[in-house]
């Protein structure tokens, strides 16, 4: 899936607005001198203001992306792109890439 790269400093959210933040940096590959992210690295969520269980069946916890780059890839493993698609634990909403570097994209 072809995008721009994401790196560490890139804003993401949940689909409700929490932040999301990867847990674990990409160092082997750098934009703009920040580390990237993998496809395989979870990205925890803060703030999401989704209402837990009973009233509905939030808080995003967690987020995996599901989908990235296809043919660059980093230790053997796909890099998140601006495009790619994701899930948020427990609701099952997306992550959105809001903002991110504008200078290097993958396919």
């Amino acid at each position: 899936m072809p995008g721009f790269l994401v790196n560490v400093l890139s804003q993401v959210q949940c689909l409700h607005g929490g932040q999301a933040r990867p847990t674990v940096p990409n160092l082997r590959v750098l934009v703009n001198g920040q580390p990237t992210v993998l496809m395989s690295t979870p990205y925890q969520v803060v703030g999401c203001p989704l209402p837990p269980p009973n009233a509905a069946n939030g808080p995003c916890v967690t987020g995996q992306w599901t989908s990235g780059t296809v043919r660059v890839t980093s230790l053997g493993q796909p890099l998140v792109v601006q495009a790619g698609t994701s899930t948020c634990v427990p609701t099952g909403t997306p992550l959105v890439v809001m903002v991110t570097q504008p200078r290097v994209s993958a396919m």
